[in-house]
């Protein structure tokens, strides 16, 4: 018996293997970007010559990762960390309140500072009548406010130096009061770049989402090429939809992080989060056209000639063909009143020894305004030790009249024309001694507490100090290790199992598998650098010492 050569039956038998076995593997290799293996470049015939190579142009770099265009809306604000800080300058509610309290704290000064105003006393008296010894009453007058007049005045004379020391008081309020603006901004600058970061997190795991998406629709694309030609069965393609269904989810899941991110983000910033425009998120009806060459574009038209065959099955049988099924989601991103722009993949160096950070410990704000409040109190208790010194009023007096002093009833006509007096006396509060102890021990406790509240504080910025620098180092481990090889095993692994395929030794699902494991370690790296710059933004927090945050 003959054995068939090269051009006979078992030629044309391993032919249309080959062929579907090269386009499964030429549209994975298209899902990562990756070049066409050589074998995928030459025709699966025996004996065919080798296709011209058509001249291969250089394409355009991508965006870097967290800047690429996203399908928002069309007034959506661009925003970066620098104009987010700006803005949380001008416009958080937190930061103005807390500025308000300066003015306060100034207003108190300007009352502290004053002496106790004087008391001015006027009067007269209004009415006059007699009572006898029978129990009568006779001669009721009223007078007029020229008939007689009185005029008063009462100083408190303060002892002790209590002016000067309720002013020591106020200043040092004034002090707290601008520290704890500084607490105020330092905390809000943390929660905006945390919020900030997640949602750059967000948007580059959307990125790699959407990028897997318009791959894998190219792919799909192929493989129903490769269908119509007979190349493959159909059940290659309907694995391969079910296989890209897993991918949906990162594009859901990604963009409600993102947008929850950014609606915490338009909050701190004293924006409206449901201020953006309608119908926003959507890649189609938006007006928005991406480069081709990007991993973000829309998926390509159907093509007429590839769902024609699949159409003419449905209207035979009257049931949809599954492979005509929706694989993807309609909608892409939900409407966001800011779009976050960063490069995420920046690693910024610290720049600044372990030593050195913690020197600016004690000169954290909340560490200094607990340091202010010790000293406000230890002025308090002076001012209350000066009341030990008691306070002196000074009453003086003036009065005029010129009722007559006969009565009605009386005949000796004896009028006094007017008469003038003159007042001064002197008042000093007594049986003091109890209340004033009882103050200066309220104050030095207060004092003792508020000097044990300022090193309480300090402990605990140690503390914030040293969990920031421990999540730093182990931050910047797991990223190196991602950076250093991680990444570069996922990708080897997928293209040992590429060839595995290839040789027949792997199914298209192990492939696929292998593909998710790759996206799975890209969306990891993406968490170690989120964990890393976080880390770096809370070095910062936690010591004080401005310019570790990165600037993205």
């Amino acid at each position: 018996m003959a054995v068939p050569g090269p051009g006979g039956t078992r030629g044309r038998a391993v032919a249309p293997i080959m062929a579907a076995r090269g386009a499964a593997v030429l549209a994975l290799a298209l899902i990562l970007g990756l070049p066409r293996p050589g074998w995928a470049q030459q025709s699966n015939r025996p004996g065919s010559p080798p296709p011209a190579r058509a001249p291969t142009a250089q394409a355009p770099a991508s965006p870097a990762l967290g800047t690429s265009p996203l399908p928002v809306g069309k007034g959506t604000t661009t925003l970066t960390l620098p104009m987010a800080e700006q803005m949380l300058l001008d416009q958080n509610l937190a930061i103005i309140a807390a500025r308000r309290g300066i003015d306060a704290a100034w207003a108190q000064r300007l009352v502290n500072s004053s002496m106790p105003p004087p008391t001015l006393s006027v009067g007269n008296t209004i009415g006059q009548f007699s009572e006898t010894n029978q129990q009568s009453f006779q001669g009721a007058r009223v007078f007029a406010p020229t008939n007689n007049i009185f005029a008063g005045l009462s100083i408190l004379v303060e002892r002790g130096g209590k002016r000067t020391l309720r002013t020591r008081v106020a200043e040092t309020q004034i002090g707290v009061a601008e520290v704890q603006v500084l607490e105020t901004v330092r905390g809000q600058l943390f929660q905006l770049r945390q919020s900030f970061l997640s949602a750059l997190l967000a948007r580059a795991n959307l990125e790699v989402a959407l990028g897997n998406r318009g791959s894998l629709d190219r792919t799909e694309g192929l493989l129903r090429r490769q269908l119509k030609d007979g190349a493959i069965p159909e059940g290659d393609l309907l694995r391969f939809q079910a296989s890209r269904l897993a991918f949906e989810s990162d594009v859901t899941g990604n963009a409600q992080a993102y947008a929850a991110a950014i609606a915490a983000l338009a909050a701190q910033l004293a924006s409206d989060p449901a201020q953006f425009e309608a119908g926003a998120g959507t890649l189609r009806g938006m007006g928005i056209t991406l480069p081709a060459t990007t991993s973000l574009g829309p998926p390509p038209a159907p093509v007429p000639a590839l769902v024609e065959p699949h159409r003419r099955a449905e209207r035979r049988t009257g049931q949809p063909s599954p492979a005509n099924a929706p694989t993807t989601v309609q909608l892409v991103l939900s409407p966001v009143a800011f779009d976050v722009r960063g490069r995420f993949e920046q690693l910024p160096e610290l720049g600044i020894g372990r030593e050195e950070l913690a020197q600016g410990i004690p000169n954290r704000p909340d560490v200094v305004a607990a340091t202010r409040l010790a000293a406000a109190a230890g002025q308090n208790r002076l001012l209350a030790e000066a009341a030990r010194s008691r306070d002196v009023t000074v009453n003086t007096g003036w009065s005029r009249s010129r009722i007559s002093q006969d009565l009605p009833t009386t005949t000796t006509g004896n009028v006094v024309h007017g008469v003038n007096q003159f007042q001064l006396n002197l008042s000093i509060p007594i049986f003091t001694r109890r209340i004033v102890e009882g103050n200066v021990g309220i104050a030095s406790a207060q004092q003792a507490q508020a000097e044990t509240q300022a090193r309480a504080s300090l402990l605990q910025a140690k503390a914030d100090y040293a969990i920031a620098w421990a999540a730093y180092e182990q931050s910047l481990a797991l990223l190196r290790l991602y950076t250093g090889g991680a990444m570069t095993r996922a990708e080897e692994a997928y293209r040992s199992t590429e060839a595995a395929y290839l040789a027949g030794g792997r199914s298209l699902l192990e492939v696929m598998d292998a593909l998710r494991t790759l996206n799975a370690t890209r969306l990891q790296a993406n968490q170690a650098r989120y964990a890393f710059l976080l880390a770096l933004t809370q070095l910062e927090q936690a010591t004080g010492v401005a310019g570790i945050a990165p600037r993205l």
